[in-house]
């Protein structure tokens, strides 16, 4: 079983990764947040510290790219071959409205003419492999069997299939009987994305279907980073391995970042999530929510530790 860890924009980038991985580890491959092109053909000072190998040393990281533009996608292709990345993902799947309007993401699904040019020309001149992450479509899952037909023409690296439509962003339940039909007439291997938050919820998709090898996860991660190990057979992480995690993000945020307001946003982020893995966390998560000083912040992590178990599973 293959297991890829999901772009997560403004959440998974470098630091994020590089303490899943040291801590935890059990990906295969660990996506980077998508770059969007712009015109002047520059990458973004975040871009720039996401790819640099040095902050993804000994994993394999692909970057993803947003655009609907084939050379905007084969120029940023080629800068990023230049820092020795083979593969480049295709986002087809940000349900976001602000991209979607824009016809990017998902949105770039209801112009399946225009996709289909577009497809044309980055598998004809791109430098590097290519792999798509996509939807079923924008609002019907019926859209999906044209869009398998299009990306049939062409040879992926992957076809990684969120099987929800636009609309739903990330509500309702996966349409299964779509990904079931691509597992069966895709052309390029399929790795499947979706509500995948424990262990159980890969043997209940590897029951259904035994030949799907590929997983990717996001969502999951943020609530136990420990996840891909625990899927692979490994152990649930315990309290000394979550505050070694902690540690890791959290000093990498305070190198990286100025001002306890804008650290405090990013592990504020974090609890959201984590808090959950801890039992009666509560009203540290509310501690932790109220807190405008890092000086603060440090101590309710302290006693917070101290004071909660993990909660049994």
């Amino acid at each position: 079983m293959k297991l890829y860890l999901a772009p997560l924009e403004g959440i998974t980038g470098w630091i994020y990764r590089s303490a899943v991985h040291k801590c935890f580890g059990g990906f295969d491959k660990y996506f980077v947040p998508f770059i969007r092109p712009n015109q002047m053909g520059h990458l973004s000072a975040r871009e720039k510290k996401d790819i640099l190998p040095a902050h993804n040393a000994g994993m394999r990281a692909v970057p993803q790219v947003l655009t609907n533009q084939a050379e905007d996608f084969i120029r940023t292709a080629a800068r990023l071959k230049e820092y020795g990345y083979e593969e480049i993902n295709l986002n087809l799947g940000c349900p976001s409205k602000t991209v979607v309007t824009k016809k990017r993401g998902a949105g770039f699904l209801s112009e399946p003419e225009r996709l289909e040019a577009f497809l044309d020309d980055i598998f004809d001149k791109c430098p590097t492999r290519i792999s798509v992450k996509t939807r079923l479509g924008m609002e019907d899952p019926g859209e999906f069997a044209h869009l398998l037909e299009i990306y049939n023409k062409y040879p992926m690296e992957e076809l990684i299939i969120h099987p929800r439509v636009q609309k739903d962003f990330y509500k309702n339940i996966p349409d299964l009987e779509a990904f079931e039909m691509a597992l069966a007439e895709s052309k390029n291997p399929v790795c499947y994305n979706g509500d995948i938050t424990s262990a159980a919820d890969v043997d209940r998709l590897t029951e259904r279907f035994p030949d799907g090898d590929c997983i990717m996860t996001g969502r999951g991660v943020l609530s136990d980073p420990a996840l891909a190990r625990q899927i692979k057979g490994g152990r649930r992480a315990d309290k000394e391995e979550l505050r070694r995690f902690h540690d890791l993000l959290y000093s990498g945020y305070c190198e990286e970042m100025s001002g306890d307001r804008t650290i405090l946003y990013k592990m504020k982020e974090l609890w959201f999530y984590l808090s959950a893995i801890f039992a009666d966390s509560k009203k540290y998560a509310k501690k932790i929510k109220k807190a405008e000083k890092c000086v603060v912040y440090e101590g309710i992590i302290e006693e917070m530790f101290r004071e909660c178990e993990l909660i049994e599973r």
